[in-house]
């Protein structure tokens, strides 16, 4: 088979390395002669594992000891509800920055449970390109219970670089298709969240990075499984958690580690976004209407000249290896996720087909 590159937003690629061996244990794994799917999760071999993951998270992103790292279940759009419920206590208002689809699906879930106030911060620069506000002008609310965004989304193809100061006001970022791209600040966050579908394994998995004094303040009809204090008592093992998932997580974050960690993998991240983002620019064939200040790494979207020409580039696309191409509904064109499993020779590629399919037209 010649070589397949996956571009899908998620579920993601995962390093091929990880594949190879999470195949080779799978049926025997740390010679017990069964697979981490069926041992118990309260084993001594699978706590070490859970807890070895965990330390190679907080090595990774540099998460200080006030911090709790949480494995949850139901992913993302989990922790839309899971945020205000834990964090509301007796407060009834929390702000939400709008910038794409994924931050106003968090405020469709929020609704239920607070009152919430809503800014779109989404503007465009005099040419017409999308870009955000500067956090300067992104409004701080004293009285809420916190400030909520969405650093990187993946159907507009808009990432914050910049972080805002809050103050008092507990800043959450739902990180679900940046996590681990990038260093950060950890101790400038009250909440970081993600689905695992990025970055960082297979579905079915969030991780919550939760600072300690935003613990134990969960209005009294939180499901247990979603409360933050009741899964830090119990080191996410309150019930059976996503085993495989969080084995495969294991992995992915060992995998970082040998990469020389963030710091090496965004100057990797960089060199990916830059070799498309340019061809792009050099094209008049091709167009990405993100302003370059706030251009993801990790979702480049994409129109051709002509949409006429987009089943005949998808289907070609697939043919030659260069899977899952096709733009979110709500924005048509094209997409390109080029998340941490990403090969640079997967975006060159890319860029190669893009190349041969305009000199064809």
């Amino acid at each position: 088979m010649s070589k397949i590159f996956n571009f899908c937003a998620g579920p993601a690629m995962l390093p091929s390395a990880v594949m190879e061996q999470a195949q080779k244990e799978f049926c025997n794994w740390q010679g017990l002669g069964v697979s981490v799917m069926e041992v118990s999760h309260r084993s001594p071999e699978y706590i070490k594992m859970a807890a070895t993951a965990e330390q190679d998270l907080r090595d990774l992103m540099e998460i200080p000891d006030n911090y709790k790292v949480l494995f949850c279940h139901g992913g993302g759009r989990g922790q839309f509800a899971a945020v205000p419920l834990n964090l509301l206590g007796d407060k009834l208002e929390a702000d939400y920055l709008l910038t794409g689809q994924w931050s106003k699906l968090a405020v469709v879930e929020a609704k239920k449970h607070a009152r919430i106030s809503e800014t779109d911060i989404m503007t465009k620069t005099d040419s017409g390109k999308l870009t955000v506000k500067p956090c300067s002008e992104w409004p701080i609310n004293a009285g809420a219970a916190y400030l909520h965004y969405c650093p990187n989304e993946t159907i507009e193809g808009i990432e914050i670089f910049d972080i805002p100061e809050t103050g008092v006001v507990p800043l959450v970022a739902d990180m679900s298709s940046m996590i681990l791209s990038r260093p950060i600040d950890v101790s400038k966050f009250g909440i970081i969240y993600a689905g695992a579908q990025k970055n960082i394994g297979p579905s079915g998995l969030a991780i919550v990075i939760v600072r300690d004094d935003l613990i134990g303040y969960a209005r009294k009809a939180i499901p247990s499984i979603f409360d933050y204090e009741v899964q830090a008592k119990t080191n996410s093992l309150y019930n059976t958690p996503a085993t495989y998932t969080w084995y495969l997580a294991g992995l992915v974050f060992k995998w970082l580690k040998e990469q020389g960690g963030l710091v090496e993998v965004e100057k990797k991240n960089i060199a990916k976004a830059e070799l498309l983002y340019n061809f792009i620019d050099d094209s008049d064939f091709y167009t990405n209407n993100v302003d370059k200040s706030v251009r993801s790494r990790m979702n480049i979207p994409f129109t051709l000249v002509d949409d006429s020409l987009n089943e005949a580039f998808l289907a070609q696309a697939k043919d030659a290896g260069l899977l899952t191409l096709k733009g979110h509904k709500l924005v048509g064109g094209m997409r390109a996720s080029i998340y941490n499993a990403m090969p640079i020779e997967g975006v060159q590629a890319l860029v190669d087909f893009m190349k041969a399919f305009e000199e064809q037209q």
